[in-house]
């Protein structure tokens, strides 16, 4: 086993968000997976049930994302959890496979954070996740998850599905130990780099193609128009600094030009 150095941190804050309404295999994975990191450190860990708080469903009203999260006239633990994920270092969401897509409860609760897509804020944070399955479909979760991850910022290690179809064989709980294993040892390195990748070239494009956009279309009276302009975004090569290649620069300004054409074409 190969042992990392988290660099100028004593403890490494580890939340996983379980959607499953019972403790068992989802959890149980969970589990695993965060006492296979602590191999590598000095790890403290929280497994967040997500049944045992009160989340709402989206009324779809676009008040967080048109004017301000805090109007949000739901009233439920969504601001708890919405902490826990900004204390942490890194993040996990496991979920069992229902109808061929995440749980009921995680899809509640990646809907509560619906503004963060428009405001991503989880820059340098390690994110992954863990999909329990019986039989298969599993696959197209972790994609969709791996999206999610992206979207609000997060340094995205790719998820594993593992199979839970009772009774389970000896065999299929040593694949699932090992694919447990071998994410916590790839999730570990990445925590430990506390990075700011320089972006690729669709992420690149999806940034200025939003910036430009919304400093077009949009005025002080939105949300998104005043974050953009308070971050500096507006004005910055990416979310945060980096320095990109030259191909980079020019494929950004030919987005930023691109989407100031259409925003006014919107308009007209």
């Amino acid at each position: 086993m190969q042992i990392f150095i988290f660099k100028g941190v004593t403890i490494i804050k580890i939340t996983a968000f379980v959607g499953s309404a019972r403790k068992k295999h989802t959890y149980e994975a969970t589990k695993k997976f965060l006492k296979s990191l602590q191999r590598y450190g000095d790890i403290e860990y929280e497994i967040v049930m997500l049944s045992d708080y009160k989340l709402h469903i989206c009324k779809g009203c676009k008040l967080c994302l048109d004017k301000e999260e805090d109007l949000c006239p739901l009233e439920d633990d969504r601001d708890i959890l919405i902490k826990k994920i900004k204390d942490s270092d890194g993040i996990v969401l496991a979920t069992p496979n229902y109808s061929f897509q995440v749980s009921g409860l995680m899809k509640v609760f990646l809907d509560r954070l619906a503004f963060f897509f428009h405001r991503p804020q989880f820059f340098g944070k390690t994110y992954t996740n863990i999909v329990v399955q019986g039989i298969y479909g599993g696959k197209k979760i972790i994609e969709y998850l791996n999206q999610i991850g992206n979207g609000l910022g997060f340094n995205v290690k790719k998820g594993v599905c593992l199979k839970s179809l009772e009774p389970i064989s000896k065999k299929q709980e040593m694949k699932n130990n090992k694919k447990i294993d071998r994410l916590s040892e790839k999730y570990y390195k990445q925590l430990i780099k506390q990075d700011y990748p320089n972006p690729s070239i669709f992420k690149l494009i999806l940034f200025r193609m939003s910036r430009s956009s919304i400093k077009v279309s949009l005025n002080e009276d939105y949300k998104d128009y005043r974050h953009y302009k308070e971050k500096g975004w507006f004005d910055s090569s990416y979310y945060y600094p980096v320095k990109l290649i030259f191909l980079k620069q020019i494929i950004g300004l030919i987005f930023d030009k691109l989407a100031v054409r259409m925003s006014k074409n919107d308009k007209s």
